[in-house]
């Protein structure tokens, strides 16, 4: 019994001790576990995705929905070095990519509205400098609570602080205000502005690639102004309304798709774009007749009776007729305007609508209602400078000078627009020389050459005034000449105003003038210019310069330019050649001059005369008689002719007829100096006819 009970508490020792184990290996293995864990939990460090970065997905997300619902834009790059730009986003022309960028500075928010509805986002300055380098960047804001898109303009918000009144530029942040929705339609307006700015600054690039690298001055000076149109349709209706009060029209012009973008291709607004390019098609100084066209449809939609004034549309169409030179349509136009009751009260613009009538009639050819309109015009309004200037140029054409003079006198365009101005100008220049006040006339030249680098038509129309009164007298040669230098100077490959230059100095030295130059100083100056001077006007210069040699005794160098002359011209020229060669005794070459120009050129008594004495000096006695003969049938009262003829029979050896000559000639001609010489010298033969006349 004792054992049975030893064994019975030995087992159940045992069983408990096993217990005592299995629990400590399990504590064992669980704290083994544990051990385990803590050396490798440092790898279930991740990040953690806080609410930031789903703000920013949710974001995008809308913002690449609302891009994609616009079919304006498509997504192009996202900025992999963000400093200040999120994102490109490239506009479509009809679902074509243009390459034409804005770039967006993405934002997400949770923040609540302020109490007038607006969104307020903090930015940094620096990230607005950094859009600011790029036209139309602007920021987009997702508003979380409300799940809405708004969108700011970059120069908007920079508007608004240069505008605030206090110092903004020194602060490392701003806060920007966002209310305007980023709307389907606004993308739309987006995309248009920014196409539009684009394609005119390609525009501007690609013309001034073109041209030739001596003409980039003029083409950039006459180029129109790169107009910055204000994203915001309220800056940029302002910038519009103030261009137009400047009459800036090329502006206007220049900036027109872009003022569209804007405003809206159909908006009242864009009347005062189509205006001013109707403006520039009347001044002949529109690069773009389809608008002017298009303005004719958008004015004659406006043909309500709602209106101030309906005979204003009806003007305003008249004109736009005009720029088109359709005239009957813009007499049409005109005559309505007319026809508008309300039109009395408005005085001055009747005088403009009778004006512009005038000069459509006037192009019609119907010159006698033309001028009475000009009247009625002025009736309205005396100082009317279109009125006056349309009456100078009528009188101008009836070479009434003093009337024209008068009337061109009193235009003054309140616009100052320097195009007409400049023709007024013009006009009053030439009325000028025509009157004989040369001096007055180069003022006003001296004062248009100034604007010729804008006015290409400054310089012609100068120049032919010049050519046509330069050398009428001294006095106005003397401003001829200095005129010519500059035209020279401004226009260097212009071949007329080199020969004008030149004939303008003979014409001077030739009235005894003095041009501060020796002969051998001019020369070098008329080698310097006849080689820019064309071949139909070269043979002019060469013979004047060849006649200034001759005055100065120097024979060869005439023979040289005399030769010059004829060989660009022929004719008449040859007849200066050949006394040239006369002088230096080359008479065989002086003959077929000679016997050209007395049987063809120019064949009178004078020609007929110095072929005879050729002839007479290369003892060819019948040629030369002969000659003397015609000079003397064309002129009896050559006197030298005679006495000349009567010599070449002395010298041919017959003294007989030479005496049976000189008897006739001192009888047609007992005044004459060599009836005195033959007299004299001669004596004996006319004393006592029956002296032997061997004249050995």
């Amino acid at each position: 019994m004792a054992n049975a009970g030893w064994n019975e508490l030995k087992l159940l020792l045992e069983l408990v001790l096993v217990i005592i184990l299995e629990e400590e290996a399990l504590r064992a293995a669980v704290t083994f576990r544990h051990e385990a864990k803590a050396i490798m939990s440092h790898f279930d460090d991740l990040p953690r995705r806080d609410r930031n970065h789903e703000i920013e997905d949710e974001a995008i997300a809308a913002f690449l929905k609302r891009i994609t619902e616009s079919g304006a834009f498509v997504s192009q790059v996202s900025d992999r070095k963000d400093y200040g730009t999120d994102c490109q986003i490239e506009a479509l022309d009809s679902g074509q990519p243009t390459n034409a960028r804005v770039h967006v500075q993405l934002k997400g928010t949770e923040k609540a509205l302020n109490a007038d509805g607006s969104l307020s986002v903090e930015v940094q300055r620096s990230n607005l400098n950094y859009l600011l380098m790029q036209t139309y960047s602007a920021y987009v804001v997702f508003h979380v609570p409300t799940g809405s898109l708004r969108i700011r303009t970059a120069e908007s918000v920079v508007h608004q602080y240069e505008h605030g009144g206090r110092n903004w530029t020194d602060q490392q942040s701003l806060t920007v205000s966002f209310v305007e929705e980023l709307t389907v339609e606004r993308l739309g307006r987006l995309a248009d502005i920014v196409r539009s700015e684009a394609k005119s600054a390609r525009d501007r690039r690609v013309d001034q690639v073109g041209v030739a690298a001596a003409d980039l001055s003029s083409h950039v000076l006459k180029s129109p102004p790169d107009v910055h149109v204000p994203e915001e349709p309220a800056l940029a209706r302002q910038l519009l309304f103030q261009l137009y009060e400047k009459n800036a029209d090329e502006a206007i012009s220049a900036g027109f798709t872009k003022f569209a973008a804007v405003l809206g291709a159909g908006s009242e607004e864009m009347g005062i774009c189509y205006m001013s390019e109707i403006n520039l098609g009347m001044d002949r100084m529109s690069r773009h007749p389809e608008r002017i066209e298009e303005a004719i449809s958008f004015f004659l939609s406006r043909l309500t009776s709602d209106r101030p004034t309906v005979g204003g549309v009806h003007y305003t169409i008249g004109n736009a007729f005009h720029a088109l030179r359709n005239e009957e349509e813009a007499k049409r136009a005109f005559e309505a305007a007319l026809a508008d009751p309300k039109l009395t009260a408005f005085p001055d613009l009747a005088a403009q609508v009778h004006k512009n009538l005038g000069s459509s009639y006037e192009l019609l050819g119907d010159l006698e209602r033309a001028v009475h309109h000009y009247h009625e015009a002025l009736r309205l309004n005396p100082d009317l400078a279109e009125a006056h200037n349309a009456l100078g140029n009528h009188f101008v054409r009836l070479g009434k000078y003093g009337d024209a003079l008068h009337h061109l006198d009193q235009v003054v365009f309140s616009d100052q627009k320097q195009g007409r101005i400049s023709a007024v100008t013009g006009w009053r220049a030439n009325v000028l020389f025509n009157l004989g006040d040369g001096r007055a006339a180069f003022r006003e030249i001296n004062g248009l050459v100034a604007q010729a680098d804008r006015l290409p038509w400054i310089w012609p129309w100068c120049g032919r005034l010049v050519a046509s009164f330069g050398r009428a007298n001294v006095d106005n040669a003397r401003q001829a000449a200095p005129f010519w230098q500059r035209f020279v100077k401004a226009n260097p490959e212009h071949s007329a105003s080199r020969r004008e230059l030149l004939m303008t100095t003979f014409y001077l030295r030739g009235k005894g003038e003095d041009v501060g130059k020796s002969y051998s100083e001019f020369r070098e100056e008329f080698d310097h210019h006849i080689a820019h001077i064309d071949a139909e006007d070269a043979a002019l210069p060469w013979d004047r310069l060849g006649h200034w040699a001759q005055k100065e005794g120097d024979w060869a160098e005439a023979e040289r330019c005399f030769r010059k002359a004829y060989e660009v011209e022929g004719g008449e020229y040859g007849y200066c050649l050949a006394i040239a060669l006369k002088e230096l005794n080359r008479f065989e070459e002086s003959v077929p001059l000679l016997l050209e120009q007395a049987q063809t050129v120019q064949p009178d008594a004078m020609s007929w005369f110095q072929l005879a004495s050729s002839y007479e000096n290369l003892a060819r006695w019948p040629e030369a008689f002969d000659a003397y003969q015609r000079a003397l049938a064309l002129d009896p009262n050559y006197a030298v002719a005679k006495f000349n003829l009567g010599g070449a029979h002395w010298n041919s050896g017959n003294a007989e007829k030479a005496v049976e000559i000189w008897t006739e000639a001192m009888e047609l001609f007992p005044d004459h100096e060599l009836s005195a010489v033959l007299k004299r010298d001669f004596s004996l033969l006319f004393d006592d006819p029956a002296v032997d006349a061997d004249p050995s």
